[in-house]
């Protein structure tokens, strides 16, 4: 396979102009505008929409997620292509769950979710023997998670044949818990003097079989085409629309079978990596320490601005971040702009812990015996634009704000 020496065509302006080009928006304003006049449910500012208990029971409510793997699917495609070996959708299975509970895990649902997947595939490029693999997955990872201390059970789903809306395929899942009112984190208690404890996406779990790369299930679209070289433009047009400008298709440097740049390891393991779930880890935090927790914020969409939308009048300062992991560092060399990055991935952690210093330490001890590791990423202090969030990074001599759209910071 040849290497490609072409030069993404990547924009000068925001995030969301140069993601849009390729039909994906890393802030997804359409939506938040859609949603305007929609209830927020029982608790506005926690994670995710909170509703009465389906069986009307008082002391309990209910939560009903929808989150799927993304086009990391179309990653797993294009590996199935150059090896046939379809094993590797088992954990694009384990991207679907884990994008669903680790939300969850935010607002303190900890125990008795129920599953259910929906598999959209074109049948003329993806065969049974992918969605074998996948339900398999998704029943192989349920059972995990039961032997971690979570009551997870798969409720079936559904395979449909849209070879007209599905260029490859698609894996979702919706999740169901009804939790204890009185256990719901809502993130409207964090204030000015509490720390962000950031779990790291890297490395390996005690719970895991390999070592992660850390990159999760966002910002595929993006990833994607600016490692992989023309190659994949060429022999896999079914993985692209053909809405995208063509040199902003598949304009990197790599091959999917060769070495990640700072690793031993392929771009294929870097980008396949499945999503790590905090899940074990967030319940034993909330165990021991849930009084001083003020909330939980799962970095997916939108990165490390995601906490923008959560509270009122908080400065969010990160200036104590991990080190990013090898896979978003070829990304940021492939041309990304480092405020771009910070506003699609995790950059090295995707769960963060909201507490009062004084369980910062016991809250790190907990992920360290996990085998994760943890630390103090940043603190919150008052907001110098009154009720309006904002964020702020401090990285390699090189401070980033972000505010909602419509503020100074944005």
């Amino acid at each position: 396979m040849g290497r490609s020496t072409q030069k993404c065509v990547l924009g000068s302006g925001p995030m969301t102009a140069e993601y849009e080009k390729r039909g994906v928006s890393s802030t997804k304003e359409d939506v938040h505008e859609a949603l305007i006049g929609i209830s927020p449910g029982l608790f506005p500012s926690a994670f995710c929409k909170i509703i009465p208990d389906v069986a009307g029971d008082p002391q309990l409510v209910t939560v009903m997620h929808a989150d799927g793997a993304g086009t990391k699917s179309t990653v797993a495609y294009l590996y199935l292509k150059e090896t046939g070996d379809a094993a590797v959708f088992k954990d694009i299975a384990q991207d679907s769950i884990v994008m669903n509970i680790d939300d969850l895990i935010c607002v303190g649902a900890v125990d008795d979710f129920v599953v259910s997947n929906t598999i959209g595939r074109n049948a003329h490029r993806v065969g049974k023997d992918v969605v074998r693999t996948i339900i398999h997955g998704y029943e192989s990872f349920a059972a995990r998670l039961r032997t971690l201390g979570f009551n997870m059970l798969s409720a079936g789903g559904e395979t449909a044949d849209l070879g007209d809306l599905v260029r490859t395929v698609v894996v979702d899942s919706t999740v169901f818990v009804r939790m204890p009112r009185a256990n719901v984190i809502d993130c409207s208690s964090v204030m000015p003097g509490d720390l962000i404890v950031g779990l790291s996406s890297a490395g390996r779990a005690r719970y895991e079989d390999d070592e992660n790369s850390g990159i999760g299930s966002n910002g595929f679209t993006l990833a994607r085409h600016v490692l992989l070289n023309s190659s994949y433009r060429e022999r896999y047009p079914e993985t692209f629309s053909e809405t995208v400008p063509r040199e902003s298709v598949y304009c990197g440097r790599h091959e999917l079978l060769g070495r990640l740049p700072g690793t031993e390891r392929t771009l294929a393991w870097g980008l396949l990596s499945p999503t790590r779930t905090y899940a074990p880890i967030v319940k034993a935090i909330l165990a021991s320490t849930r009084q001083d927790v003020s909330g939980v914020i799962h970095c997916s969409g939108g990165g490390q601005a995601k906490c923008l939308r959560f509270g009122r009048g908080l400065h969010f300062i990160k200036d104590s971040l991990f080190e990013a992991p090898a896979i978003f560092r070829s990304i940021e060399d492939s041309g990304v702009p480092r405020r771009d990055m910070f506003q699609v991935f995790n950059m090295g952690h995707r769960m963060e812990i909201y507490c009062r210093p004084g369980a910062a330490a016991k809250i790190i001890d907990q992920a360290l015996a996990f085998g994760v590791d943890a630390r103090i990423v940043g603190r919150i202090e008052a907001s110098p634009h009154g009720e309006q969030n904002l964020v702020t990074i401090a990285h390699q001599q090189e401070e980033l704000r972000y505010g909602l759209p419509g503020t100074p910071a944005a």
